[in-house]
């Protein structure tokens, strides 16, 4: 399916939700009632949990009014109030049968593609986004090309089904997961001033970028080779994701990161790798 928008500003981004979302309705709508209690990479979330954040926020974005629903006090994963936003779509689901899921995500899917089609706002318009924030236009359709591409990637592993690692949504999370790196490394992680600290990493997607650390100790980033880096980590694709998402932790793929350089500030950097909440 093919979504044409009025904005050619916003077709990447259709575009990517559009794959990603439609390749988890092909996830989910062979599934028996049991798998959709698998878990996934995602803390706390089974299958079902997934595919009801994706349902929630999109009725969301079509400005469905929020559930009324009171959270049980044992849910572990939810630890502050963006967690408590997002559990909200996610717990009211919690009992809804296989065919009240896959129907819902289904209708859910046609609406906003519909939505998408003849929306005429202007991509600079601001609109609600996560905890009632005003974000443009834009950027909420990025973000949500961003989060079901993720999603789409918790499935998969919960499902064993990898796939779709080079798509169009993959290069959106990349670009957006690259954005927290260089807060990453020089404020979390605090890389000395004056460094250089390189990600190389190989696989669907390729790619190497720099964090340059200054006087001040601030970073920045770009695509040019640095000379005598204080790290080098080298990885693949997917377990960058993984990482960067907060899906894992280091340790669990200490054998697919191969570090170079100062090990001490390479484990700080990989502990404060994740960027998303």
């Amino acid at each position: 399916m093919t979504v044409e928008t009025v904005h050619p500003s916003l077709q990447p981004y259709a575009d990517a939700w559009t794959h990603s979302i439609e390749a988890i309705s092909e996830l989910v709508q062979p599934l028996a009632e049991g798998e959709w209690n698998r878990a996934t990479p995602c803390p706390g979330w089974s299958v079902r949990d997934v595919v009801s954040h994706v349902i929630g926020i999109e009725t969301e974005m079509l400005g469905d009014p929020r559930p009324i629903h009171s959270l049980p006090r044992d849910l572990r994963h939810v630890v502050d109030e963006f967690t408590r936003y997002m559990e909200v779509q996610v717990d009211v689901r919690r009992h809804h049968t296989a065919p009240e899921m896959t129907s819902e995500l289904e209708y859910t899917v046609i609406r906003r593609c519909r939505q998408l089609r003849t929306d005429k706002r202007d991509p600079a318009t601001l609109v609600r986004g996560p905890l009632g924030d005003q974000v443009t236009l834009e950027l909420a359709l990025r973000l949500r090309a961003f989060d079901v591409w993720i999603h789409e990637q918790d499935l998969r592993t919960a499902l064993g089904v990898p796939g779709n690692l080079d798509s169009p949504g993959a290069h959106i999370a990349r670009d957006i997961l690259l954005q927290g790196l260089p807060k990453a490394v020089a404020k979390r992680a605090g890389a000395p001033a004056n460094s250089a600290v390189v990600l190389d990493v190989h696989g669907p997607l390729e790619f190497m970028r720099t964090v340059r650390v200054d006087a001040e100790g601030r970073g920045t980033m770009d695509a040019s080779v640095s000379l005598g880096p204080a790290v080098t980590l080298g990885m693949d694709w997917e377990t960058y994701v993984r990482l960067a998402a907060g899906r894992v932790r280091p340790h669990a793929v200490a054998d697919r990161v191969k570090v170079e350089g100062d090990q001490d500030l390479a484990d700080a950097i990989l502990r404060e790798f994740a960027v998303t909440p």
